[in-house]
């Protein structure tokens, strides 16, 4: 099957699921789009005695498809480029402190949390995960993922003040997840070649190395392309010259992002940002922002089908076996459990610097979505035993997450009083 039937037939069933999700079902688009496209998956096993070979063809389809490169080095760009593109910088500016300790602080907590936690529950199952990899766990599943969550929120109704924070703190917690899974990675893989031939001061020297290449590289090349773009905005006064350079950037300067070993994610939010503010107010005339968000918006809202066509369809590839699905399960209030304390611990220490609410720290844990970053990332790992069985647990824990969690985040914001913070 080529590219383009790929994508053909992952657009049209896209199109399908969501017709029949607001004719029908009226859950939010993409819990709904998830949700159908696992029960169509479903469908598709149940009538395999009847030796149509449905499903067959599906996995097949699903195989041919490079759901972890095609995200993380592919529609990722896009998604969090329209992502940071809506969002106010002055809104991020005052919440800066916040949303910065979160996204680093939050991230290893839950990491170390996850992990030790992790470790009990496989150990108790009689499933042999390396301990370095029940910590690559931790780091892949600790982020909440930007993707979800702004999908979530738009109809959750939570305060203004709170959605920026967890809007920006999903941003940006997203490619410090990233580089945490990628350092963890190197040592469970011994793919950096540090070690103890290296020796533990050079060693750490390398990982140090790669946080400021990685993390301070994305943030530059970021503000780099994001300004080089709004000059080229400020330039011309033609809406399809003006969409195509933003379109440009979470392209081409995606894909440069990842030539250069800089963090892509990273870059997308900063010149997200730049665009949507400061080249929204100096360099585009109200007839190109009108039709640039209009764009933005509509891509947002296909890829975010498609991916969400993805994970319902994943469930046909698991590999799923009793004390795996088990370990699943137990690996949803352990998640849990590790962002409540990862949220808060930092917020109980910043509380005197910024306003919560008394019950921000509960929407913060329960609006803590998991999506398809973690599934693409897990599905990353080397092949072999290990990898099947976390794709198979952070499985479980993204469907939760996102069918749970993201139906009931709403209602149980607007039941606790006082949630404006």
């Amino acid at each position: 099957m080529t590219t383009f039937e790929l994508a053909s037939a992952l657009i049209t069933l896209a199109a399908l699921l969501a017709w029949v999700n607001h004719r029908y079902v009226r859950l939010p688009p993409t819990i709904g789009v998830m949700v159908l496209s696992m029960l169509f998956s479903l469908v598709l096993v149940g009538i395999e005695g009847f030796g149509l070979g449905a499903s067959e063809h599906v996995q097949r389809l699903m195989l041919d498809v490079d759901f972890s490169g095609t995200l993380l080095n592919g529609m990722l760009g896009a998604l969090l480029f329209a992502g940071a593109l809506h969002l106010n910088l002055n809104d991020l500016r005052e919440k800066k402190l916040a949303i910065s300790v979160l996204a680093t602080v939050g991230v290893l907590l839950s990491t170390a949390v996850v992990g030790a936690g992790a470790l009990l529950i496989f150990r108790g199952l009689g499933l042999d995960v390396p301990i370095v990899y029940c910590f690559l766990f931790g780091a892949l599943i600790s982020p909440t993922d930007p993707i979800a969550v702004g999908a979530i929120l738009k109809t959750a109704g939570v305060s203004d003040s709170l959605q920026v924070k967890i809007s920006g703190e999903s941003l940006f917690n997203d490619g410090v997840g990233v580089v945490l899974f990628i350092l963890i990675l190197e040592v469970a893989t011994g793919g950096s070649g540090h070690g103890s031939e290296a020796g533990g001061s050079q060693g750490l020297m390398a990982i140090l190395n790669l946080v400021a290449v990685e993390v301070g590289g994305g943030l530059l090349f970021g503000f780099v392309v994001g300004w080089l773009v709004y000059r080229l905005l400020s330039s011309v006064d033609n809406y399809q010259v003006e969409v195509l350079l933003t379109l440009a950037i979470a392209t081409g300067g995606y894909s440069l992002a990842h030539a250069l070993h800089v963090s892509g994610p990273l870059a997308m939010v900063v010149a997200g940002l730049l665009i949507g503010n400061h080249g929204r107010v100096f360099a585009m005339s109200p007839e190109v922002v009108e039709h640039m968000y209009g764009f933005w918006e509509l891509v947002d809202e296909l890829l975010n089908a498609v991916l969400f066509v993805f994970i319902g369809l994943e469930v046909l590839v698991l590999d799923l076996n009793t004390p795996v699905l088990v370990a699943g399960l137990a690996a949803i209030p352990l998640v849990l459990l590790a962002r409540f304390a990862s949220v808060g611990l930092p917020v109980s220490l910043i509380r005197r610097f910024v306003a919560f609410s008394p019950h921000a720290v509960k929407i913060l844990t329960w609006s803590g979505l998991r999506g398809g970053i973690s599934v693409a990332l897990a599905l990353s790992l080397p092949p072999g035993p290990v990898r099947d069985i976390l794709v198979t647990v952070t499985y479980v824990v993204v469907v939760f997450s996102i069918v749970v969690q993201g139906l009931t985040v709403g209602p149980a914001a607007r039941r606790l009083a006082g949630a404006q913070s």
